[in-house]
């Protein structure tokens, strides 16, 4: 259900702003938090900011909620840009349609901060949200590109740690390969208007830092994805990293985990940001909302 003329002016606009090589970090991070501040939030949007054992997070919350049914969000940025403030709006719609409180998280950024730190955030968080006597069954924990990458690494971290898996994860556009090894980086890139491998390369090297790219907990691609918890997956045809999403689904089909790809046609890489104007991230917000609610309420 694409709407073409705005789909066109919102990839136009990104192209007039693309990624070059001489960027500093600071510039790119500047360019993420303009241009999420400029997204209106949904009406009857409430944010609490709280600590969560020393990560900053915040209570996202639209409309009639269940206080008792949490949503962890971990927004993307390749690990070393984003924040809880560039992708509220997308939180909060996602709050309004699954019914659901969200807690949106601030993990610690490369290279400040390199591979394990945002994991071990984002495993943090979910421990402490435990901690607060939120049975497990009652938690989806979802992420954006890198953060949709860390939400599935987090799934393998609990299972290492014989920890209680969440209800279920929904990843979008999840960076699961550093290597950036699928086809779609190749046959993607005149296509993609923000996404490339030579930018993937460069902020996997300021994250890995010298780790191995092949750490299932940095790329959970490569991990034992047996037992794990219902999955939604949501890309879009026209990413670069749209092999990401497609790889580990198949991964995870064959050892029997509950999981779905959606992938949408034409769209781009964090197109769920534009629900406000964009039909096709609306309606894409509305499938998280109907897979939580069958999860959550089933």
């Amino acid at each position: 259900m694409t709407d073409n003329k705005v789909l066109k002016e919102i990839i136009a606009a990104k192209r007039k702003n693309p990624y070059t090589e001489d960027k500093s970090i600071k510039q790119l991070r500047e360019e993420t938090e303009v241009s999420g501040s400029k997204i209106p939030l949904p009406e009857n949007t409430k944010i609490e900011k709280i600590m969560a054992d020393g990560v900053y997070a915040e209570w996202i919350t639209c409309g009639n909620v269940n206080a008792e049914k949490i949503f962890m969000f971990i927004h993307g940025g390749g690990y070393y840009r984003g924040s809880i403030a560039s992708t509220r709006a997308t939180v909060a719609r996602i709050s309004e349609q699954a019914g659901v409180r969200c807690l949106s998280i601030d993990y610690r950024l490369a290279p400040e901060h390199p591979f394990p730190a945002a994991i071990d955030d984002t495993y943090t968080v979910y421990n402490w949200i435990v901690k607060q006597g939120i049975n497990p069954t009652n938690i989806i924990v979802s992420g954006q590109s890198a953060g949709g990458g860390l939400c599935l690494a987090l799934l393998l971290k609990i299972k290492d740690d014989k920890g209680d898996q969440p209800l279920g994860a929904v990843a979008i556009s999840p960076w699961t390969d550093l290597s950036q090894s699928g086809d779609t980086m190749k046959t993607n890139e005149d296509i993609d208007p923000i996404i490339s491998k030579k930018y993937l390369d460069r902020m996997a090297g300021l994250y890995l830092k010298g780790s191995p790219f092949s750490l299932p907990l940095a790329s959970p691609l490569f991990g034992d994805l047996s037992k794990l918890p219902p999955i939604l997956i949501q890309v879009g045809t026209a990413e670069t990293m749209l092999d990401d999403s497609k790889r580990f689904f198949e991964k995870a089909k064959k050892v029997n985990v509950d999981i779905n790809i959606e992938i949408w046609k034409d769209m781009f890489h964090g197109w769920h940001g534009n629900a406000h104007i964009l039909k096709d991230a609306e309606l894409a917000i509305q499938s998280i909302g109907n897979f939580c609610k069958k999860l959550y309420f089933n």
